[in-house]
C-alpha cells in the first residue's frame, strides 16, 4: 500500500512538473521569406534573432521559400505562421485579383509593413518621362512576376497599355545587359533602392530614373491603395545627383490569423521598439516607422498588431 501511494505522489508530481514544463515552453513559428540569396531571408534572419530575444518563449525556424506569392499560400495552408510578401501581392491574393485572379485566399492578416520596394524606370537616351516610352524597347520583369503588375499598373495610371512598347521580359539583371549593350531602352525594376543591378550598369553607363510625378501618383495610389509615394535618393545611383519622386510597394509581415493576439502585439512592439538594433543587424531595419507601416496596409491587420498600432496614437 505503502508502495503505491509513493508510486501515485511521484505520478502527480511528474503531472504538475510536465504542466509547469508546457507553460514555460518556447513556442516556435515557422517564418517564411525568400532564396537564400535575397533580402528577404537576410532580413528574415535579422528580425528572427531580435523577436526571439524580446519576446519570451518564442523561436523562430527561418524557412528559404519561393517567396511572395508562395508565402501567401503557406500562410493559407497552416504550413508557416508568419511570412514577408510584398503588400501588392497580399492585396491580390485577399481580393483575388491579378495575381490571385479568380481566387480569394484567406487565413491571414497583416502584421508590419517594413520597407520600400521601389518601382524603378531605368532609361537612356532621350527617355524623360514614362510617355517617352512610347514605342520604345522596355523590359517590365518576369512574365507573371509582381514587377510585370506594377508596370501595367503605372502605364494604366498614364493612359497607356503594353501595346505602347515593345515588351520583354527579363529578369533585373539581364535588363540591366539588355539596356548596356543597347538591345533596349529602358525596364523596369522593383526591389530596395539602391538596387544591386542599377548600380553596377550605372558604374559604365549614363543612365536616367525616370519620375512618376503628384497627378499621377494620386491616380495610381486612387485605384491601388498598396502604393506609397516615394524619393529614390539623390547620389543613391551614379550620375544621378537629384531625388527622384517615384512609387514603391512594401515589403510586410503577414501572420496566420490563428496566432494570439497577444502573440501578435508582443512580436509589433518588440519590431518597432528595436528597429535600432534591427538596422544593425540588416541595413533595411533603419527603414522601420509604425506610420510608414500603417500606411502601406489595405487588407486587414491582426487584431494583436492593431492594438499596437492604435496604443502608440498611429491607429484610431
Amino acid at each position: 500500500m505503502k508502495k503505491r501511494t509513493t508510486i501515485m505522489c511521484l505520478s502527480v508530481i511528474l503531472l504538475v512538473v510536465i504542466s509547469l514544463t508546457g507553460c514555460g515552453g518556447k513556442q516556435t513559428l515557422k517564418m517564411a521569406t525568400g532564396g537564400t540569396t535575397g533580402t528577404y531571408y537576410a532580413f528574415s534572419g535579422t528580425i528572427s534573432q531580435v523577436l526571439a530575444e524580446k519576446v519570451d518563449n518564442l523561436s523562430f525556424d527561418v524557412q528559404s521559400t519561393g517567396a511572395s506569392k508562395a508565402n501567401i499560400y503557406l500562410i493559407s495552408d497552416k504550413e508557416a505562421d508568419i511570412a514577408i510578401v510584398q503588400n501588392d501581392v497580399m492585396y491580390y491574393a485577399y481580393n483575388g485579383t491579378d495575381l490571385f485572379a479568380g481566387e480569394k485566399v484567406s487565413g491571414f492578416s497583416a502584421m508590419a509593413g517594413c520597407y520600400a520596394e521601389v518601382c524603378q524606370i531605368v532609361a537612356k537616351g532621350n527617355i524623360t518621362s514614362v510617355e517617352d516610352l512610347k514605342g520604345k524597347q522596355v523590359s517590365v520583369g518576369d512574365v507573371g512576376s509582381g514587377c510585370e503588375f506594377n508596370a501595367r499598373q503605372i502605364f494604366e495610371a498614364y493612359g497607356m497599355t503594353f501595346d505602347d512598347i515593345s515588351v520583354h521580359n527579363l529578369s533585373f539583371n539581364d535588363s540591366a545587359t539588355a539596356l548596356k549593350d543597347d538591345k533596349i531602352d529602358a525596364f523596369f525594376c522593383v526591389a530596395g533602392a539602391p538596387t544591386t543591378a542599377i548600380v553596377e550598369l550605372a558604374t559604365t553607363n549614363d543612365i536616367k530614373l525616370i519620375e512618376i510625378d503628384d497627378e499621377h501618383t494620386a491616380k495610381l495610389i486612387e485605384k491601388y491603395p498598396f502604393y506609397t509615394k516615394y524619393n529614390v535618393p539623390g547620389g543613391s545611383y551614379k550620375g544621378i545627383d537629384a531625388d527622384i519622386q517615384t512609387v514603391a510597394v512594401v515589403a510586410t509581415y503577414v501572420v496566420s490569423d490563428d496566432l494570439s493576439e497577444n502573440l501578435v502585439y508582443e512580436m509589433t512592439k518588440a519590431l518597432f521598439e528595436n528597429a535600432n538594433q534591427i538596422a544593425v543587424g540588416h541595413p533595411k531595419g533603419a527603414e522601420l516607422d509604425p506610420e510608414y507601416s500603417i500606411s502601406s496596409i489595405s487588407i486587414p491587420m491582426h487584431p494583436g498588431a492593431e492594438k499596437y498600432y492604435k496604443e502608440i496614437g498611429v491607429l484610431k
